[in-house]
């Protein structure tokens, strides 16, 4: 959880902003956003390193253009980093890089809260 001082600082970094464009919230939301997204990022959090059918699989109901668009969106985001091997056949995986990563305290603190709103 964050400290006060922190919480202070980040509603003066709200105040500060001259619209809702510059809104670190908002542009993160962006980023992460959307139904497909969160999903891929949060399931290579947990496999680190996966394929795009193997992703498919794990994801019910996308599609394989969703997957496709979401996972180049992601990787133009600098979350994720896609690996392809010149083998035949073709062989890609996608990972998560640094900055995918340091997502994982966000996504503990919304966890936490729902915990808490749902209780």
């Amino acid at each position: 959880m964050a400290n006060e001082m922190e919480l202070d600082r980040y509603l003066n970094i709200l105040k500060s902003t001259e619209s809702n464009n510059e809104c670190p919230v908002k542009c993160t939301l962006e980023i992460i956003g959307g139904r497909w997204k969160l999903r891929i990022l949060l399931q290579l959090l947990k496999k680190e390193v996966s394929r795009f059918n193997k992703l498919k699989r794990e994801i019910p109901g996308i599609t394989n253009t969703m997957l496709s668009n979401s996972l180049h969106e992601l990787e133009e985001s600098r979350l994720i980093q896609r690996i392809q091997y010149n083998e035949m056949p073709v062989r890609v995986e996608y990972s998560l890089t640094d900055y995918g990563k340091s997502l994982l305290p966000l996504f503990y603190e919304i966890a936490a809260w729902w915990n808490n709103y749902s209780h």
